[in-house]
């Protein structure tokens, strides 16, 4: 695996590449942040963006999404992967946001994973998107960076690699990161087709390096 020393060194070239790293799902406050991430799930951001207008243009705020049936947040949400399963969960979490926090979206990781349709990734974006506590949420391609550079295990599980990356990147970076990587694995070390060839992290890129080894043999044959 990487040393903490040869982590940083990685993560600071994609910091280079990609100076301008940030969330992509457009937001207005912590609340439509939250309810965004719940439909991101399986689903591209893009995807997401083009239906939250809609869905906040109709119900605003948790108020209004509680006080929707099922049936009138589906067509909003049509578009999107999963979205009867999807428009259950967001007005659950609506529902428990009046219930339990006064309408508010909740700034701990605890209380954020005991809403309906949220799990660790998605309450740690909230966390760093909305309230600028740090955290590190491990999507696919977090995952994907981490595995192909070795920085942790091949086999870690979301949450080991989400925590290897606590230990070897100092606490104040973590939510810069979490996007950067997102970015990094968006578009350039992509799930297939990865730019290995112009990758400046190929020296010290175990993966890349037998890709690049099965490409030239493929092309002397």
């Amino acid at each position: 695996m990487l040393s903490k020393e040869n982590t940083m060194l990685a993560i600071e070239e994609m910091y280079k590449m990609f100076p301008d790293a940030h969330g992509e799902l457009v937001h207005k406050n912590p609340f439509e942040l939250l309810i965004a991430v719940i439909l991101s799930a399986q689903a591209t951001d893009v995807s997401v963006n083009k239906a939250t207008p809609g869905l906040f243009q109709a119900f605003p705020d948790p108020e209004t999404l509680a006080q929707a049936s099922v049936e009138e947040i589906i067509p909003k949400i049509k578009t999107i992967g999963l979205y009867r399963n999807k428009a259950k969960n967001i007005k659950a979490c609506a529902e428990q946001l009046l219930e339990r926090f006064n309408g508010k979206v909740p700034s701990t990781r605890e209380e954020l994973m005991s809403l309906p349709g949220v799990g660790r990734k998605t309450a740690d974006v909230v966390l760093g998107d909305a309230f600028g506590i740090p955290a590190i949420a491990v999507d696919t391609h977090v995952e994907r960076v981490s595995k192909r550079l070795r920085i942790c295990k091949l086999n870690a599980s979301v949450l080991e690699v989400e925590e290897t990356l606590m230990r070897k990147v100092p606490e104040n970076l973590w939510v810069k990161t979490h996007h950067t990587m997102i970015f990094f694995g968006r578009y350039h070390c992509t799930a297939r087709n990865p730019k290995c060839e112009v990758c400046p992290l190929l020296p010290m890129c175990q993966d890349g390096k037998m890709r690049m080894k099965e490409k030239e043999k493929a092309r002397t044959k």
